[in-house]
């Protein structure tokens, strides 16, 4: 057989260079073959088709078929990996901080995945690389950053969004880091409730997980500004470096809220006081709180969108740490959480464009990129390889919802948040653990009957004596929700998820949490109370076993 043969048949399944309206109809007609073998798989259930146990270790024998497949048989064979798929946008879905996807967030991973820009550089994307800048500046200026000052890039998610902040602080604490590695004298600060990717960037930077220094956290869940200052303080006058200071905004289990205003104040205090000859960085991980910034200039007392009391009160306990973002030096952003992207969709926005120079290479080590073109953030991106889907998929979501349809989207995941909680308040078995933090995650424990739950919280979290009835009802709340889980895996209730250490007792042990994430735009009361109806029904399942 001449290779030309099999040649022909390949070009086929490659959308044509020039125009071709019997092959894009046929490209077109593929992707809709690929749709409805997808719809198909739906049921009422808030997954596709049933969950089909995954034979890992058959897959790890695989190997490359000696003839190829045709483009129907391939489609058929990639919509299977969907089964038992959760689908995020389903109301009887509260999983986790993953959102359903829109459809112009779709279109916008499609059209960049089909001509693949490289958006390291112009003259590899053109006019793509614009919606990355578009998205920066519409960001900036909603976070409350000087649009002609600030910079950012699309990287590869919340983690690298993260690792520039740290490395950024890194190079300004000790210069020269990029060329002479990292010495042994910085330090990183983040609370014991901030995302553990922290303890990766600091041991991928050679900075060191023994010198990540957590501060304990408050009972919002925020980080503990006197242990901070301490720690900070001794740092110091051990002659260390701070590399950077993490502040969260938008704990992923609690959605607490760290005091950056007061951080940043403290930061500069030591600055003066200890006579720095730098600024340690203070990065923002608002990789979910980004998006109450759509509130900051929002009308709370006439509420014009008609949001509940108690909503209005949950906005207004958000943006009273979220406005104060602009203060950071550099913030991180997924739009794959609270903008509804597909992933991957995640920013990092810097506040000083100059910073960037920190980390930029010079053109002699790069000799076949970046010499030309008017944009070319390939010199200093970590990446040389940057897609186009993450910010096109966000430019389309920003432009979809605009200032109001976010804050409407917002508005009604947080409404019914705060309706959950009613609900679960309003029963004597459970108990809400996070009901001072305000996003879209409940936390949450049941307890057996005769059990004051209006006391055991607070006594479970600071009293060893209490260790045992901790532990006891750890157990407890891992049967509600097996039950509960089992249940929603047969039509019957709500998916919710579970944390194994909502946050750990002053006495070192974990507490265990039921948790609702509250995501999707179609979750509405009914579903809110569904998820109440089936915890108190395991209740009463528990207790007669």
């Amino acid at each position: 057989m001449n290779y030309r043969d099999v040649l022909k048949n390949i070009r086929l399944a490659f959308p044509q260079p020039t125009s071709d309206p019997i092959h894009d109809s046929y490209f077109v007609h593929s992707i809709m073959r690929a749709l409805d073998q997808v719809d198909a798989l739906k049921t009422h259930l808030p997954m596709l088709d049933s969950i089909v146990p995954a034979d890992f270790a058959a897959a790890e024998q695989t190997t490359l078929p000696d003839t190829g497949s045709s483009v129907e048989e391939v489609t058929t064979d990639l919509v299977g990996y969907l089964r038992g798929m959760t689908i995020f946008g389903h109301p009887r879905t509260q999983q986790n901080v993953i959102p359903p996807t829109t459809i112009p967030s779709v279109i916008g991973v499609l059209i960049a995945s089909l001509y693949n820009p490289n958006i390291s550089w112009d003259e590899y994307s053109r006019l793509m690389a614009l919606a990355e800048v578009e998205v920066v500046a519409m960001t900036s200026t909603m976070i409350g950053y000087d649009a002609e000052q600030a910079s950012g890039v699309f990287t590869f998610g919340g983690t690298g969004t993260t690792l520039y902040g740290v490395k950024l602080g890194l190079e300004k604490a000790c210069p020269g880091t990029m060329q002479n590695g990292t010495p042994e004298d910085a330090v990183v600060f983040v609370s014991d409730a901030g995302h553990y990717c922290a303890t990766n960037i600091v041991g991928w930077l050679g900075i060191g997980t023994n010198n990540l220094v957590t501060i304990p956290t408050t009972y919002e869940n925020e980080m503990d500004l006197s242990q901070f200052e301490a720690a900070a303080r001794e740092a110091l006058t051990n002659g260390k470096k701070i590399a950077a200071i993490i502040a969260t905004l938008g704990t992923t289990d609690a959605f607490g809220l760290d005091d950056l205003k007061s951080i940043v104040a403290l930061r500069d205090t030591l600055v003066e006081e200890f006579e720095l000859d730098y600024r340690p960085h203070v990065h923002a991980d608002a990789v979910i709180g980004w998006a109450w910034s759509v509130f900051n200039d929002y009308d709370l007392e006439g509420n014009p969108l008609e949001f509940r009391p108690r909503t209005v009160r949950a906005l207004a306990g958000a943006c009273r740490r979220i406005r104060h973002l602009s203060l950071a030096d550099s913030i991180g952003i997924d739009f794959h959480k609270t903008g509804f992207t597909p992933y991957i969709s995640s920013l990092v926005l810097v506040k000083n464009r100059e910073d960037l120079n920190l980390v930029k290479r010079h053109p002699e080590q790069m000799p076949y990129l970046y010499h030309f073109g008017e944009h070319r953030p390939g010199m200093y991106t970590l990446e040389t390889s940057r897609a186009g889907t993450g910010p096109l998929a966000a430019l389309a979501n920003l432009r979809l919802f605009g200032e109001q349809g976010l804050r409407v989207i917002i508005g009604h995941i947080v409404e019914m948040t705060q309706l959950l909680r009613e609900h679960l308040e309003g029963h004597a078995g459970t108990t809400v653990l996070n009901r001072d933090n305000f996003g879209t995650v409940t936390l949450f424990r049941v307890y057996p009957e005769a059990v004051d739950t209006f006391s055991i919280k607070r006594q479970e979290f600071e009293d060893a004596a209490y260790r045992e009835s901790l532990l006891a009802h750890n157990e407890y709340n891992r049967k509600i929700f097996d039950y509960v889980h089992s249940e929603a895996m047969e039509g019957r209730g709500v998916v919710i998820s579970t944390t194994e250490c909502y946050r750990q007792t002053t006495y070192g042990e974990p507490i265990v949490a039921l948790k609702s994430y509250i995501l999707s735009p179609f979750v509405d009361e009914t579903d809110v109370e569904s998820v109440v109806a089936k915890v108190l029904e395991a209740r009463a399942q528990v207790a007669d076993k």
